[in-house]
Order: C-alpha cells, then sequence, then structure tokens
C-alpha cells in the first residue's frame, strides 16, 4: 500500500512538473520574441542609415543604441530627434521653415517589426513630432492623427507646447511674402525630411521620418513624410524603405512601399531604389513636367544589411553607420 501511495504521489508531482514547465515554455515563447530571434539571427551586423548629411548626427545617436544590442524601433526615434531637436536646421522640427501663414506644421511616422504604425500631420507647437507618432502607434486605437486633434492628444500626455518659428526662419518667411512666389529650389526648400531606417543585432527592421515640410507650403499641405507606404515602409521578412524631397511625386507610387515590394520580388536595394525613381521620371515626363523642377529620393535597407539608394538628380546624399563607422555618400541619380 505504501508503495502504491508513494507511485501516486510521485506521479502527480511529475504531471504537475510536466504542466509547469509547458506554461514556462509557453510564456516564455511569447514574452521572448527578441531573443529568440537574434539566437536565430547570430551575426546580424546592426545598421543604420538616413537621409542627408544631418543624418550623420542623427545616425550617431541611433548606433549608441544599436552598438548595444538596443531595438531598431527606439534607435531610429532617438536618430531623427537630433536634427527635430536643432533650431538651425531649417527643414525638420524646431527652426523649420514655416507655411505661407508664417505657420510651422510638422509631420512624422515611424513604423516597428510588428507592422505598427504611428502618424502625426499638420502638428503645432511641439518640437518632436516623432516622440508623439510613437505615442499615437502605443496609446491610441488610431494609426494617425492630424492637426488640433494630434495637439490635444500631445499636451494630454505631456508634451511641452511652444513656440517653432525660429528668429533665423521668420526673417526669411517675411522676406518671402515680398512677392510670395511658390518655387521650392530642388535640394534647398524641398530637401524637407530625415527619414531613417535601422537593422538592429535581434535582425529586426524599423524606421521613422519627419519633416517640417516643403517651405511657405499651402496650410494644411500635407506631404508623403506621415503617410505609411509613401514616405516610409517597413516589412520585417523583407526589408524598409524612406524617401525625401517633392512628396507629392512619392504619394503618386507609394513609393516606399514599391521599393519593399520590388526587393519582395528580388531586386537589390540599390535596383529596388532605383526602378522606384525611374517610374516618377516616367510619370512627370508624361505629365509633360521639367524633371529639374523636382527632387526625390529613395533610400531602402535589406534584411541581410544591404543598403541602396537613388534619387532623381544630383545633391540628394545619405549617411550610413555600420561597425566600419559613420560615413556619408552621394547617391546615384538619373539625370546625369
Amino acid at each position: 500500500m505504501s508503495n502504491r501511495r508513494n507511485f501516486i504521489k510521485t506521479s502527480a508531482l511529475a504531471t504537475v512538473a510536466v504542466a509547469l514547465n509547458s506554461f514556462t515554455s509557453k510564456e516564455e515563447e511569447s514574452t521572448s520574441t527578441f531573443g529568440k530571434q537574434k539566437a536565430e539571427q547570430n551575426g546580424t551586423k546592426p545598421i543604420v542609415i538616413s537621409t542627408w548629411n544631418f543624418g550623420v548626427k542623427a545616425n550617431g545617436a541611433a548606433w549608441e543604441i544599436l552598438k548595444n544590442n538596443g531595438r531598431a524601433l527606439d534607435a531610429v526615434e532617438a536618430g531623427v530627434k537630433i536634427p527635430e531637436g536643432d533650431p538651425a536646421e531649417r527643414s525638420v522640427g524646431y527652426g523649420g521653415r514655416p507655411d505661407r501663414d508664417g505657420r510651422v506644421t510638422l509631420d512624422a511616422c515611424i513604423m516597428d517589426e510588428f507592422s505598427n504604425i504611428g502618424s502625426v500631420a499638420c502638428l503645432e507647437h511641439i518640437k518632436h513630432p516623432i516622440a508623439v507618432a510613437r505615442a499615437v502607434m502605443e496609446k491610441t486605437p488610431h494609426v494617425m492623427l492630424v492637426g488640433d486633434g494630434a495637439l490635444q492628444f500631445a499636451l494630454s500626455q505631456g508634451f511641452k507646447k511652444e513656440n517653432l518659428l525660429v528668429e533665423a526662419s521668420e526673417k526669411e518667411w517675411k522676406e518671402w511674402l515680398k512677392t510670395s512666389q511658390y518655387k521650392p529650389i530642388a535640394n534647398i526648400e524641398n530637401h524637407d525630411t530625415i527619414g531613417m531606417i535601422a537593422l538592429d543585432s535581434f535582425g529586426n527592421l524599423s524606421g521613422a521620418c519627419t519633416t517640417s515640410g516643403m517651405a511657405y507650403k499651402m496650410h494644411g499641405r500635407v506631404g508623403d513624410s506621415p503617410i505609411i507606404g509613401a514616405g516610409l515602409y517597413v516589412d520585417n521578412e523583407i526589408g524598409a524603405a524612406t524617401a525625401t524631397g517633392h512628396g507629392e511625386e512619392v504619394i503618386r507610387i507609394a513609393g516606399c512601399h514599391l521599393v519593399v515590394e520590388l526587393m519582395r520580388q528580388g531586386k537589390s536595394p540599390q535596383k529596388a531604389c532605383e526602378e522606384a525613381v525611374s517610374r516618377i521620371v516616367k510619370l512627370t515626363q508624361n505629365r509633360n513636367k521639367n524633371l529639374k523642377d523636382i527632387q526625390v529620393g529613395f533610400i531602402a535597407l535589406n534584411k541581410k544589411g544591404e543598403y541602396g539608394a537613388y534619387c532623381v538628380q544630383s545633391g540628394f546624399n545619405f549617411a550610413v553607420n555600420d561597425t566600419n563607422g559613420n560615413t556619408l555618400v552621394d547617391a546615384d541619380y538619373f539625370l546625369k
């Protein structure tokens, strides 16, 4: 009888142990995604790329996170905050050029490896729209907030309301009012975006895009930068892309989604960017528009850490930061 009781007791304990082990395994599976992915992607090299020369400093901030095995999402947010918060930078965030009414309106979006997305458009008085976009992604049931609604949400989340029209931008705007001629200069008044995409040590991709939009635009104008699929797109199975330049042209072809889909079809990041630019060129010519009046640039990054860039005309550059360092690269272009 004693042996029978011991057998039953031992069997019961074994059953409990198996059940607990099964529960623990399932819990670990659901909560340790990043650790598992890192093991599977052993040897993946972290890399971050971003648009324009201000991307060098931005990359530096992102790299501090990536080199310490941080998440790509955190890296791209921290990175683009650098030009956003710089009053000397005239095309992003604080210090950005105003619209034709003298109002600084900001657009931004962010996307992570799980296809979580957040976006704000025509947001005033908030220095870091990318942080508000992330809050939209993480704290609301929506993916985009605009105008006064975006501002109200930002204030409810503790963001500080402040004047973003710095003295230099205000002076330029008042000078522009003398003629009120709206003809943005390629690579100057329409290189109004920092787009950043990163691959972290877990093998995961994320991206961010933020801008003050075209200088002296009509109030309420929104370009491609806050639009997922136009100014930014991330597919963690394939790659990521972001765009800069004339937003209307990028929206016309859903540019960054196109670049990622071309990579899905087997094209390299470089060839995918070239194909997207070629479609913009073709549509521009079909509409009898002058290519010299526009600039669009794409950068792309795939899961292997391979990257590419291409633009309509000369003048576009991008920054690359990996274990080899942080460098600025002149992109190849269509109009030779």
